[in-house]
């Protein structure tokens, strides 16, 4: 890749690249940290790597070392919607955005990133399996399940009101 190409892949890709990590890591630094830091090793590997092949790279480093940040850190959105809970605060939710991003944050990080990548960034089974690492049949299972958990928590009456 050269370095115009390079360019090129900071120009088109960091704000899909972006949006995928606030949604997941729910922290701007923290997404943005691990933006630029999937940009540094696409940098350090640009001889390698094609240019046609670069988004699908880029998002594939920067899903592991988000997985890797939630291992550090021991931080998952379910644990602090738990304690959210557990305080005794409800608030009503007219806000269908704000629902949406509960029941995402409900979901295991590897689910969470799952849905955001079919749903939001528009990657087929193949490219989340090699971005993910898994094969195309179990991002199919995992996606499936994801959904029923979306589901069943979207049509909980109390969200519905």
């Amino acid at each position: 890749m050269t370095e115009k190409e390079y360019n090129d892949c900071v120009t088109n890709h960091a704000d899909a690249l972006y949006r995928f990590m606030i949604k997941s890591l729910k922290h701007s630094a923290d997404a943005e940290d691990m933006v630029q830091s999937a940009y540094e090793v696409l940098w350090q590997n640009r001889l390698e790597i094609k240019f046609e092949t670069a988004k699908s790279y880029l998002f594939k480093v920067a899903y592991h070392k988000m997985i890797d940040h939630f291992r550090k850190s021991n931080r998952t959105e379910l644990y602090e919607t738990l304690e959210y809970l557990d305080k005794g605060v409800e608030e009503k939710r007219d806000n269908l955005k704000s629902i949406l991003e509960e029941a995402l944050g409900r979901l295991s990080e590897q689910n969470r990133s799952l849905v955001l990548l079919k749903d939001y960034e528009g990657y087929n089974y193949e490219e989340i399996g090699e971005i993910t690492g898994l094969n195309p049949s179990q991002v199919k299972v995992y996606l499936h399940r994801s959904r029923l958990q979306l589901k069943a928590y979207l049509v909980k009456i109390e969200n519905l009101v």
